[in-house]
């Protein structure tokens, strides 16, 4: 045995001494004329000294083992050199507290590589992010906003996916500890990334909450934001509900009008009058009660009128009625306060208790739910896509698929929303990244990883674009029939009452498509007569309809619901498209509570001891502060966040995680590192793409979304109960300051980090070296009470020795 150790101690002996002479000849030999080839061979050199030490430490292990299966106690004794001890322990070993603190920093294993990737996709698949490529898509130029994606996807958000995946799978620590080792300087990024994580995930859940409460909603029939609430006639007896109701006032309110055509309010106080006056005749001494004639529209479909319960609901359509007053009882302005909504506490409170059962038990627990939740999201995607191609005015959705503007390729904005895109879509400066995949074991290849969780992101946006643009074909196709109906109807009466000329009179019979057969009768009519027409009654135009949409964070909750609630089987339908939003949502904040448990775990040990109970802490903690984003202006908050807040200190924080690496010394080292571990080099089109073109581009980025932001004007749509109507307002002063003040909050510690290293004297890369690669496999160790733990090598001098393994 002394034999075995002293041959053991004659290889690391070795491969130090291969090591030290290749490094020195790095250093030696950088002539300009040979520096290319010169390097390329001393990277080989190093490669195969680290290799050899590789295999020198692997030995020893092999040796350790077989030694730890003699069935005798042994110890050696190697007289002046350095020792490596090992003893046969009882099962259950007390181990010291300072040994046992440092064992219990190691993190776990996924089980399986699929579990991994399916958690980095889950994460980074975020319904908002769905919403709003399929928003950019429309807006942005077609077909060249896909292609201005595709090429910064490639060159500029797969290597920054890379990055951060590397990063945490090489070190095993969490966003706040890996930045600290990779470039002491710029430590303080992690700290950043925490706290951006921390306040975006308080939001996130709440809009967990209103899609959980929608999907509670959802098992009515009919859905409650089909239809107004109805008043109780004088007998007592419960009125019939209204066929027509769900279009609400639509027509009074000229929702189908661009807003800059809109009428005048005196045109609209005329308009208004003269539909009172043959309102009067007909149904006059009725006293104010409900109506209850019935009536048959010229397409044929017997409906009835009554007066809907609430006048606000009288005055809006239905869906915004339910999500304004019944959702989120939302205030006139952000300046009115209110204690939290009950409705949206309570699920929020039963989100965040879903989410902590998923997440108590560690990996063990989160790899089988996100197989189940990415699954299931993707199989309702594929059914969603089957049934809305089917849907009546699909075709005039799917259309604009095929639309390319080439203008767009040219267009700075174009490129600036298509580059932001591309790092929110995939998640980057989050810290999720890099704290799941510090549970992945070093030697896996994480490019390929970056690849295939990036084309995943890709493939689902791609298939729920179609999706979307034929439920909203489909939803325009109806408002613009039921447009036409009601114009029909009133340009009857209106010619009847002799305020239009009989040339004015519509066709009898829109029966099949109202919508063809209104228009083309009323572009056979003279521009006078036309514009008569439009005068007391909204242009019903498919297309423009259609473009109404626009990016919101509520989006899904009004003009999708809307579109799903003429579905046939709406509540079917509306029940599992918000059953996948609500599984999307769990996935990306599975992701997101990675990145805040996992680091504060690292920075303190002692919270390992008792995960369970630090796990529920953390969910306590997030509860009562999304309670804030629950009030009655809460949503008002929501939007100054995710639309006018978050991009910056994101941008920011992939800088300087990019400028970490992208130091000569520093890249060359991270990239020997991974060769080892991998067992061959890395593309040298990667450390080009870090070290040059990532850094330009980012930097252009950032400058363009802070003038953008600098002069769009801070406005959010906010509900007017006086009116009911959304109205824009302005975020008032106190606002905007304090959105700047939460700025520089987060981006401090960057600052603070990279004084407090100058003050100290803490250089600005590791010494050189140092050896930043993983450590061998551990071995297991028994505590009490029994736990898995791993010992790592200790460093003495310039001799590396390992403990052996305690049984």
């Amino acid at each position: 045995m002394k034999l075995e150790a002293q041959a053991s101690e004659s290889s690391l002996a070795k491969a130090s001494s291969a090591e030290s002479f290749s490094e020195s000849q790095i250093l030696e030999d950088k002539g300009p004329g040979t520096w290319s080839m010169i390097a390329w061979i001393s990277e080989a050199q190093a490669l195969e000294a680290r290799a050899a030490r590789a295999q020198a430490w692997e030995t020893q292990a092999c040796e350790a083992q077989i030694r730890a299966s003699q069935p005798k106690q042994t110890s050696l004794d190697m007289g002046a050199a350095p020792v490596m001890k090992q003893e046969l322990l009882p099962e259950n070993v007390q181990v010291p507290q300072e040994e046992e603190n440092e064992v219990l920093l190691t993190h776990p294993l996924w089980s399986n590589k699929a579990e991994y990737i399916l958690t980095q996709a889950g994460y980074a698949v975020r319904p908002g992010n769905l919403w709003r490529f399929t928003f950019l898509w429309l807006h942005s130029g077609g077909c060249s906003f896909l292609v201005i994606y595709l090429f910064l996807l490639f060159l500029l958000g797969i290597p920054l996916l890379f990055l951060e995946m590397a990063a945490g799978q090489k070190l095993r620590q969490g966003n706040i500890g890996v930045w600290k080792v990779i470039s002491p300087w710029i430590g303080g990024v992690g700290y950043t990334s925490f706290m951006v994580c921390f306040i975006t995930s308080l939001y996130l859940n709440v809009i967990n909450a209103w899609t959980l409460f929608y999907l509670g909603q959802s098992f009515q029939f009919p859905l409650p934001w089909e239809k107004c609430p109805l008043m109780k006639n004088s007998s007592g007896f419960g009125e019939e509900e209204v066929k027509d109701e769900k279009w609400g006032n639509r027509e009074v309110e000229g929702n189908l009008e661009e807003e800059e055509g809109m009428r005048s309010d005196k045109e609209g106080e005329e308009d208004s009058g003269r539909k009172k006056k043959w309102e009067g005749e007909e149904g006059e001494g009725s006293g104010g009660g409900a109506k209850e004639e019935g009536r048959v529209t010229l397409s044929g479909r017997h409906v009835q009128s009554q007066v809907p319960s609430d006048p606000e609901c009288a005055q809006t359509t239905p869906s915004l009625y339910f999500w304004y007053r019944m959702t989120l009882m939302a205030s006139d302005r952000i300046e009115d306060g209110g204690p939290p909504v009950f409705s949206l506490s309570l699920p929020l409170f039963m989100s965040l208790c879903v989410l902590g059962a998923f997440m108590i038990n560690g990996l063990k627990s989160i790899g089988k739910v996100i197989c189940v939740l990415v699954s299931a999201s993707y199989l309702i995607i594929l059914c969603f896509l089957i049934r809305s191609l089917l849907l009546e005015g699909a075709v005039n959705g799917l259309q604009y698929l095929a639309v390319a503007e080439i203008s767009s390729m040219y267009n700075v904005n174009v490129w600036c929303r298509a580059g932001n895109h591309v790092l929110f879509s995939l998640g980057l400066g989050f810290g999720a990244i890099v704290s799941v995949s510090s549970h992945m074991q070093p030697s896996n290849n994480c490019l390929s990883d970056a690849f295939v969780v990036a084309v995943i992101n890709l493939i689902t946006m791609l298939l729920v674009t179609p999706f979307i643009f034929s439920v909203l074909g489909f939803w325009a196709t109806v408002i613009t029939h039921h447009c036409s109906e009601k114009n029909t109807e009133t340009l009857l009466k209106l010619v009847t009452l002799g305020i239009l000329p009989p040339e004015a009179q519509p066709p009898p019979n829109l029966q099949g498509n109202p919508t063809s057969i209104f228009t083309s009768w009323f572009n056979s009519l003279s521009h006078s007569i036309q514009r008569k027409i439009l005068s007391h009654v909204p242009e019903c135009n498919l297309e423009k309809q259609f473009l109404k949409i626009r990016e919101s964070t509520n989006f899904v909750f009004l003009a999708f619901t809307e579109a799903m609630s003429f579905i046939p089987g709406s509540s079917f339908w509306s029940f599992i498209f918000f059953l996948m939003s609500l599984a999307l949502g769990l996935s990306t904040m599975i992701g997101i509570m990675q990145g805040i448990i996992t680091p504060l775990q690292d920075v303190f040990s002692s919270f390992k001891k008792y995960t369970k109970s630090f796990t529920v802490g953390v969910f306590m903690l997030m509860f009562l502060c999304g309670l804030f984003f629950t009030r009655p202006s809460g949503i008002y908050y929501i939007i100054l966040l995710n639309d006018h807040w978050t991009v910056l200190p994101i941008i920011i924080i992939i800088i300087f995680e990019n400028l970490a690496v992208s130091w000569p010394s520093n890249a060359r080292s991270f990239f020997a590192d991974l060769a080892i571990l991998w067992g061959h080099p890395i593309y040298p089109i990667i450390r080009w793409l870090w070290s040059y073109l990532s850094p330009i581009m980012l930097l252009i980025l950032f400058v363009i979304s802070l003038f953008r932001l600098s002069l769009k004007t801070k406005t959010y749509v906010a509900w007017d109960s006086s009116s009911s109507k959304e109205v824009i307002r302005d975020y008032p002063s106190w606002g905007l300051i304090g959105m700047f003040a939460l700025l520089l909050v987060v981006i401090l510690p960057i600052p603070t980090y990279f004084i407090y290293c100058l003050i100290h004297g803490i250089p600005s890369t590791p010494p050189a070296g140092t050896d930043l690669s993983p450590k061998p496999l551990p071995l297991s160790v028994q505590l009490t009470p029994i736990k898995e733990v791993q010992k790592e090598e200790i460093l003495q001098g310039d001799v590396q020795i390992a403990d052996q393994p305690v049984v």
